[in-house]
């Protein structure tokens, strides 16, 4: 087994580094932004790109740090994220698409509609996140994990050493047991100490009961210009979901406009990995949908 078990991706210069990417599709097709969460990487995709590549020119980046791409001495802040997407969609000519997006994916998102609303044609999104105004609104088995997740020196010790964003988290968060040659390529940007700084920034920036002000402003904010947009959104929710029930699903969804749930079965927070048909299937079809009535 090679140290990625996976395909040599494609990179492009952006800012002080570079940033991998998945391919797929027809240039001449309207183009699909996918953003991956942590500790993912494009990867996540590969089972859902091949079903939308049909209808689609998929572009599936490694936000910086994570996959393929590079490890610049930086933070890994949410913002530090924001300026290295920015730069990516930037480099690679990209001006408007539709977006599927989860986990941290969302955040980028929601924040880059936020302040470009003429980028995004529509938006898929999965397990969100959102600013949660106390800890109780959060995935309830988690709380104390990713309360010590965020306690200095303790946290440090799980993640940095111990990996447990990658062997306690993910492997937790997916119904089916990922196999070895999986995990083999989810292990491979984080082989050090070092190597794992971007998985353990993040949980630390989960805008959480106030908590980091800065991102947990820009986060409501974010979902404020979310509620006004008017673009077309479809919300996956898998049973029971982790940051996101199928109740709550409904109910956010309820709150936006041209928003259509989409409950897909089993899953907790990884639900690429436990249903990329569903997902897939789903998003091919949506997106024929809007580009026949923006064409009618």
């Amino acid at each position: 087994m090679t140290a990625l078990a996976d395909l040599e991706l494609k990179k492009l210069a952006v800012l002080d580094s570079v940033m991998a990417y998945r391919e797929a599709g027809s240039p001449n097709s309207p183009t699909v932004v996918f953003l991956h969460g942590n500790p993912t990487s494009s990867y996540i995709w590969r089972n859902i790109i091949p079903l939308v590549a049909p209808v689609g020119h998929c572009i599936a980046p490694d936000l910086i740090g994570f996959g393929q791409s590079g490890k610049p001495n930086i933070e890994y802040r949410f913002f530090d994220h924001v300026r290295y997407l920015d730069g990516f969609l930037d480099n690679a000519g990209i001006s408007s698409a539709y977006i599927v997006a989860q986990d941290w994916g969302t955040a980028l998102a929601f924040h880059l509609a936020a302040r470009r609303p003429e980028f995004v044609r529509a938006l898929a999104f999965m397990e969100f996140i959102r600013p949660m105004p106390t800890w109780a609104d959060f995935h309830s088995s988690a709380v104390e994990t990713f309360k010590q997740f965020r306690t200095p020196g303790v946290g440090e010790k799980m993640i940095l050493d111990e990996n447990a964003f990658v062997e306690r988290v993910l492997a937790g968060a997916t119904v089916r047991k990922l196999t070895e040659e999986e995990m083999a390529v989810y292990r491979a940007p984080f082989s050090t100490r070092e190597s794992r700084r971007p998985t353990w920034r993040f949980p630390n920036d989960l805008p959480i009961a106030g908590q980091p002000a800065d991102v947990y402003s820009v986060i409501e904010e974010a979902h404020r210009a979310l509620a006004r947009s008017s673009y077309p959104k479809l919300l996956f929710a898998g049973d029971p979901g982790a940051l996101v029930s199928p109740a709550l699903a409904e109910s956010f969804a309820s709150g936006l406009k041209s928003c259509r749930v989409v409950h897909i079965g089993p899953g907790i927070h990884y639900l690429q990995e436990d249903n990329p048909k569903a997902i897939g299937s789903t998003v091919h079809d949506w997106l024929t949908e809007l580009e026949a009535a923006a064409r009618s």
